[in-house]
């Protein structure tokens, strides 16, 4: 069992992993050994999150989201299979919690009192007539 901090627990059953061969770091052991972790969740038939979670968690996978609600995460920073493995399911993991978190309220639309604008409009004025004041002095030509 995997904890996510807002009380979701995910079963390790429902990961599916697939080791693949990583480029970047490595040497001559990228050619030879397949490090790189292509792990697979499927959000949108999972019994672990509630419906609300796993519907914003399909939002915010984007590109990582196949049609069939499949979420697939690949990683290959790492030079072994096991702390890839461990990456994959951090990444998961913090997927899911930004997801678990209830959105915002809407904002409510306000309108700037009367007293505001009056206000907003003297300063204005004020300001157009210190600029006025710097041109040149209208003189008997």
């Amino acid at each position: 069992m995997i904890a996510i901090p807002p009380n979701i627990e995910l079963d390790e059953a429902e990961l599916e992993f697939a080791f693949i061969r990583a480029s970047g770091p490595g040497g001559q052991n990228v050619n030879k050994v397949a490090t790189a972790v292509q792990m697979r969740f499927d959000a949108r038939r999972s019994p672990s999150l509630p419906n609300d979670v796993s519907t914003r968690l399909q939002k915010l996978a984007g590109s990582r989201l196949t049609l069939d609600g499949v979420i697939v995460i690949t990683a290959g920073r790492h030079r072994t299979q096991e702390r890839n493995k461990a990456d994959a399911i951090e990444r998961l993991t913090t997927l899911i919690a930004k997801a678990a978190e209830p959105p915002p309220p809407p904002r409510k639309k306000t309108r700037p009192s009367k007293a505001a604008k009056a206000r907003r409009v003297d300063a204005k004025t004020r300001r157009g007539g210190v600029k006025a004041m710097r041109g040149r002095p209208a003189g008997e030509d």
